[in-house]
């Protein structure tokens, strides 16, 4: 397997960035740097250097987003450049309070919605027209009241939801037919602005399942690729999270490598990463968010890293500041340079 290197990063270390004197800066900490203004933004939302800083913060604890956001920024001493939000069924998206998120004069945000169309419909029957009138009603929701782009990923981490069985309506080719129906109605119906991400789950043991390859929906409706990996037992490193290999799995090259491979040209996101508390390494969230820091150059495809802060992820707690020495850790990855040298687009 040959394995192409793209999307070359853009070291804001290489352009001299500035520091923010009007940014507040953690005690100890550095101001926060200044974006170069010769890093640009794509139409696709791709920044020319570096990488976008995500969260979703205080998933699971029911606080209100607007709080939720000001506080993880508050708590990390940066400000996010993506917020991850997440909707189902006929919810309307994006709502006032991620509308103005998205519009704050001083810091605006790249709006990543996650969305399942139905919980109650399989991809087949969303792929045959079941939802079409809820496809609509958001696409008119979506001309009306929001015309910025903004990420958009159509019922992530499909890997576990996959039954092969004939007929079951949830098949990994049902899958790509229903991604590819939502957003070509969306985009029929006027939605120009959504930029689309296909987010994975980011695990081996359903990368190698037979049907992996036919849950890819398409270039022409997928601008993005994504993936959802958390720091579990078996990962020690950042570059052991993005590119999680198992014995029993050696065929498996680990995903980043796979992204490499199969999408050459698209930009990967890492839509979701956590870590979670190890009661026998106390340490280990702080020496994990430094190797970030450290490693995450070498990854040149990877332009969005987002954040999943939540005390009750359903394996554990990935709260970032659970500890004074992981929280400064983490403050430091969230204040790199790598992370600031793009401004976020204003509306």
């Amino acid at each position: 397997m040959t394995l192409a290197v793209t999307l070359a990063a853009c070291s804001p270390g290489d352009r001299g960035a500035a520091e923010d004197p009007e940014e507040p800066a953690p005690a100890g900490a550095r101001p926060l740097p200044v974006p170069s203004p010769a890093c640009e933004v794509t139409g696709g939302l791709i920044p020319s250097c570096g990488a976008w800083w995500g969260i979703a913060p205080e998933i699971f604890t029911g606080l209100d987003v607007e709080k939720a956001v000001a506080g993880a920024e508050k708590r990390m001493g940066a400000p996010a450049d993506i917020v991850h939000v997440y909707h189902r069924g006929k919810e309307l998206f994006p709502t006032e309070k991620e509308i103005r998120l998205a519009r704050d004069p001083e810091r605006p945000r790249l709006l990543l919605i996650n969305w399942k169309p139905s919980l109650t419909r399989t991809w087949a029957e969303i792929a045959r027209g079941a939802v079409d009138g809820r496809i609509d009603r958001l696409a008119d929701h979506l001309r009306r009241t929001f015309p910025e782009r903004f990420f958009l990923t159509i019922h992530h981490e499909p890997e576990n939801d996959v039954d092969p069985g004939a007929g079951s309506g949830m098949r990994a080719k049902d899958y790509a037919a229903m991604f590819r129906h939502v957003v070509l109605r969306l985009r029929h119906k006027g939605v120009k602005n959504a930029v689309t991400v296909m987010t994975y789950m980011g695990a081996p043991n359903w990368a190698v399942q037979p049907w992996f390859e036919e849950l890819y929906p398409g270039d022409d409706v997928v601008d993005w690729v994504a993936m959802d990996p958390y720091a579990d037992h078996r990962v020690h490193d950042f570059g052991t999270l993005v590119n999680k290999t198992r014995e029993e799995f050696g065929e498996w090259p680990g995903f980043y490598r796979w992204m490499q491979w199969r999408f050459p040209g698209k930009p990967v996101m890492v839509a979701e990463w956590g870590v979670f508390e190890r009661p026998d390494d106390p340490a280990f969230k702080r020496a994990f968010f430094e190797s970030v820091r450290h490693q995450i150059r070498r990854y040149p495809q990877i332009k969005a890293l987002v954040y999943f802060d939540s005390p009750y992820a359903p394996r554990g707690d990935t709260r970032f500041d659970t500890d004074e020495a992981a929280d400064k850790a983490f403050t430091a990855l969230a204040r790199d340079p790598h992370f600031r040298s793009t401004r976020v687009p204003r509306p």
